[in-house]
């Protein structure tokens, strides 16, 4: 195994220039990026700062108590996450996911829920409002967040066994309540759920078959996700990656599955249902999910756009630089038909596509030029 180097360095970046708009610039038709891809997702992230340090997203050699998060003044407010987010929607966004850091440690966080959840597309239609959370507050929280009109939560969770999992969060926070949180959300209706599984190899592979056990059948998707290359402070290296092939591998050896179609396009998750004695996808029994965006791209489809909590436009999970849309929140002569301008001109001049090239360039990549900004600073 490499030898691991865990850079103390700033997760903000500098903005990139906004692009130059054209009088009479066109907004009629819904905006294609470089690649022919559409803009339908938009992650906001509401709080760069987490109860947890995960080693593969906060490790504590860096964040640890003398680290200096974004002060207040620096963070969007809810008018402003509510303003940008009705322009995005306006652009072709179907779909808004609420991420951290911890979203749920944002005061008041049910009160932007609320306006989210107010928010219609051009043809009337709800947004596909949904948040992603280690759980850790869920119990307590899931109901007010389904009354302010939250529909769905993903929930992270990286294994089963307790003196694992306290590892991993690394702030010896115990499994029982991550799984009460689980079923308070589950009681809220806040639903489907997901779980998603970040695995390690040599850290917590043996869990991949307990979890896939104690989820069968409940009606919550796992997702089994490789550890990822994202940001500079994880000390990430290729030997720890399980490819998700061999999770399938692994899972088939006791339970058996069928491939599923993508439920939505773009759709980050290979889906495997569980196969009942003939052979055939059994829905009681569910399915899972792996995501591959080590060992199999998916950039071809990719919909998705990623907001700071403190107002910057990133394109892609492994950017190195955004745009600073903040900047034109907070200038009173701008208005939203400029900010719709500028989003439109962002997404067209996109070509990212960082795990096709790193497929092609190996896992070398991942340490090269362009430092990438921190997960936990625009949501994963």
């Amino acid at each position: 195994m490499s030898e691991r180097v865990i850079p103390l360095v700033d997760q903000r970046h500098p903005s990139l220039p906004l692009p130059t708009l054209m009088a009479g610039q066109d907004l009629s038709t819904l905006p294609l990026d470089g690649l022919r891809r559409p803009l339908t997702d938009l992650r906001i992230s509401v709080t760069d700062r987490c109860n947890f340090r995960c080693s593969y997203c906060m490790p504590k050699e860096v964040f640890d108590k003398d680290y200096a998060y974004l002060p207040h003044s620096h963070l969007l407010s809810f008018e402003e996450i509510t303003r940008i987010a009705t322009v995005f929607v306006g652009r072709g966004v179907r779909k808004i996911r609420l991420t951290g850091g911890e979203p749920l440690l944002r005061k008041n966080i049910e009160i932007l829920i609320e306006q989210l959840a107010a928010l219609r597309t051009p043809d009337g239609q709800p947004l596909d409002l949904t948040l992603t959370t280690n759980g850790s507050l869920l119990a307590r929280k899931a109901q007010s967040l389904k009354d302010a009109g939250l529909q769905r939560v993903t929930v992270s969770l990286d294994g089963l066994d307790d003196a694992v999992f306290r590892k991993m969060n690394d702030v010896d926070f115990p499994v029982a309540d991550v799984l009460a949180g689980i079923e308070a959300a589950r009681a809220a209706g806040l639903g489907p759920i997901k779980v998603n599984m970040v695995v390690k190899r040599g850290t917590n592979e043996h869990e991949i078959l307990p979890m896939a056990r104690h989820f069968r059948g409940t009606g919550i998707v796992l997702r089994f996700i490789e550890y990822m290359d994202v940001g500079a402070t994880n000390g990430w290296c290729m030997d720890e990656v399980l490819p998700s092939a061999e999770v399938i591998r692994r899972l088939q050896t006791e339970l058996p599955l069928v491939q599923l179609d993508p439920s939505v396009p773009g759709e980050t998750a290979e889906r495997w249902g569980y196969a009942n004695a003939q052979g055939e996808f059994d829905s009681a029994l569910g399915e899972v999910g792996v995501i591959s965006s080590v060992t199999q791209a998916f950039c071809g489809d990719c919909n998705r756009a990623r907001l700071s909590t403190e107002g910057r436009l990133y394109l892609c999970l492994f950017a190195s630089q955004g745009y600073d849309l903040r900047q034109l929140l907070r200038d009173p002569t701008q208005n939203d038909h400029t900010l719709a301008q500028t989003v439109d001109a962002i997404w067209r001049g996109r070509t990212d596509q960082y795990s096709v090239l790193r497929g092609l360039r190996g896992p070398d990549m991942a340490s090269g030029p362009g430092r990438r900004v921190e997960m936990s600073y625009i949501g994963g």
